[in-house]
């Protein structure tokens, strides 16, 4: 099955084995569907053994992008060898809500609670671009309501006003770094009970509700941020699909409404809330033409590598390049040109310059 006129959208984001590449990766990684490769913590042993993967990757095709979910606090893949444990999300919003000093003005608190978010975000991507990786999916925007244990702490506050400010300070550390953002779970994972990993969460909430509060972060930092990925979650009162697999969300609203330009990026398509539309069970390049179809840029399938030698992967990229010979699926130049704007400008600072580098001590003093 010839591929080599679909240079020009490479849309799937696949994992990989191990510690280093197989020929069966690099394989993967060479066909031209596959845009870059998510890591994990079985991708880690240390920084040297980090860093040769990512030139490995980087081999098989200089413009793959490399990416991870690396937050901070109980979602952060690489930990040891000298990567700074970096506090969750949600110190950053208490240090917003601490009383000021006595002989401090009001709103000293928060000003500092920024400073100290630019500051987590310059050491996480620093850390991250001295071994290789290209992109973190963070900052989680998220609403913290109380009720959802799978984003608890990941979140940097309730207040929608205050998660944009926290997080448009953490997204200057990070282009301090070189390295870009993705926000999410767009339009808010944080009102719903349900794990979406596990089951199909369902927000009741109208589309006024809703844009006024959880999704308020996305249109206050439409000019900001790079990235978002949408959540597996249902909003019946707006779209009968999860938001990442529907065209009212991301086109209507996201795109549209609220003036979104750079890149979306599906949620991992393994995930249980992914496996259904529509009420059918759906196979993951169906669920990866419906993402793309309903207006994602880039399809993040994860953990197949390992699964019966990676069946998964391999039977994605076929159902898609098929799904392209038949005009099931139409590649999209604009959507290739977002992902390539998420790769890294320039070259990173290595690992011993980064040590003595002024901003990175300084930033480090600051942390929490």
């Amino acid at each position: 099955m010839s591929t080599s006129n679909l240079n020009h959208h490479a849309p799937l984001i696949i994992d990989v084995a191990g510690l280093s590449l197989t020929a069966v990766d690099q394989q993967r990684l060479a066909h031209p569907l596959v845009g870059g490769a998510i890591l994990f913590g079985r991708n880690w042993q240390d920084r040297e053994q980090l860093t040769r993967l990512c030139r490995q990757i980087k081999a098989v095709r200089a413009d793959l992008l490399i990416a991870v979910d690396h937050e901070g606090g109980r979602v952060q893949r690489f930990r040891t060898d000298g990567f700074t444990h970096l506090p969750p999300m949600a110190v950053l919003g208490d240090l917003w809500m601490a009383p000021e000093k006595k002989s401090e003005i009001v709103g000293a608190s928060a000003l500092r609670a920024t400073n100290v978010a630019t500051a987590v975000g310059h050491v996480l991507g620093a850390e991250l671009r001295a071994c290789g990786v290209d992109l973190s999916f963070t900052p989680v925007l998220d609403l913290d309501r109380g009720g959802n244990s799978v984003i608890g702490d990941r979140a940097l506050a309730r207040d929608a006003r205050v998660v944009t400010l926290l997080a448009q300070a953490l997204l200057l550390g990070l282009k301090q770094s070189g390295m870009g953002n993705c926000g999410k779970h767009f339009p808010g994972h944080g009102f719903v009970k349900a794990d979406s990993h596990l089951a199909i969460p369902v927000d009741r909430r109208n589309l006024t509700v809703i844009l006024s509060e959880d999704a308020a972060p996305y249109g206050w930092l439409s000019s900001s941020l790079d990235a978002v990925m949408p959540a597996h979650v249902i909003y019946p009162k707006v779209d009968s699909r999860p938001a990442g697999f529907s065209a009212r969300w991301l086109q209507d609203i996201l795109r549209q409404r609220l003036g979104f330009t750079g890149a979306i990026f599906s949620d991992d398509l393994s995930m249980e809330a992914a496996c259904f539309i529509d009420g059918e069970r759906v196979s993951f390049t169906e669920a990866a033409l419906a993402a793309l179809g309903a207006g994602a840029d880039l399809a993040v399938l994860c953990n197949q590598s390992l699964v019966n030698g990676g069946e998964p992967l391999d039977a994605v990229i076929d159902g898609l390049s098929l799904a392209l010979i038949e005009h099931r699926w139409q590649p999209d130049p604009g959507s290739d040109a977002r992902r390539r704007a998420l790769l890294p400008g320039g070259p990173a600072m290595a690992w011993d310059g980064l040590m003595v580098s002024e901003r990175y001590m300084r930033a480090l003093s600051l942390l929490p």
